[in-house]
């Protein structure tokens, strides 16, 4: 299965740099020199790219390519996004910790067991991630916190909801 870990936002100066939104919380192993990324390319065509250099920048990180040398060729890969193989994740250590990929598609139910929706992805946002949970026919987003997401359990297939009133109805 295969994971976003970054968005090429633009070209940085004149060697081929890149500027990458980063959607990773690993980002010094998945940009690590030698690390391989697949690029998918805003035509839908991909390219496979090894790091040569990364580096923080103004809160992105800068990227070299070992397969992009001039700022011509960094732009062509303006928009795409940089995937990897979730295979190669490392296992998290955390109990409460979960990639994205690990809960998307999962059982969303309540305490008693009745099932309101499935989980279709995890949205980031500033104020802290919020599941986006399909429930009758509609997406309704529910912040991801141990008040309102009591338990998950992957194996199980399922998360378990407490919503405060109204929350499933907005």
């Amino acid at each position: 299965m295969d994971v976003v870990v970054g968005r090429i936002a633009k070209a940085h100066g004149i060697r081929g740099e890149l500027a990458v939104d980063v959607r990773t919380d690993s980002p010094e192993q998945r940009f690590a020199v030698g690390s391989a990324v697949t690029t998918k390319l805003r035509d839908g065509s991909s390219r496979n790219l090894t790091i040569a250099a990364a580096r923080e920048h103004s809160g992105r990180l800068l990227v070299r390519f070992e397969e992009v040398l001039t700022r011509d060729v960094a732009e062509t890969l303006r928009g795409a996004l940089l995937i990897a193989d979730t295979s190669t994740l490392p296992p998290t250590e955390d109990p409460d910790e979960f990639y994205d990929h690990e809960l998307e598609g999962l059982r969303a139910e309540l305490a008693d067991g009745t099932v309101v929706g499935k989980v279709l992805e995890i949205v980031h946002s500033p104020a802290g991630e919020l599941l986006s949970i399909e429930h009758d026919g509609r997406e309704v987003l529910v912040p991801f916190v141990k008040a309102i997401v009591p338990a998950v359990d992957v194996a199980g297939g399922r998360v378990v909801l407490d919503p405060p009133e109204g929350l499933l109805d907005a």
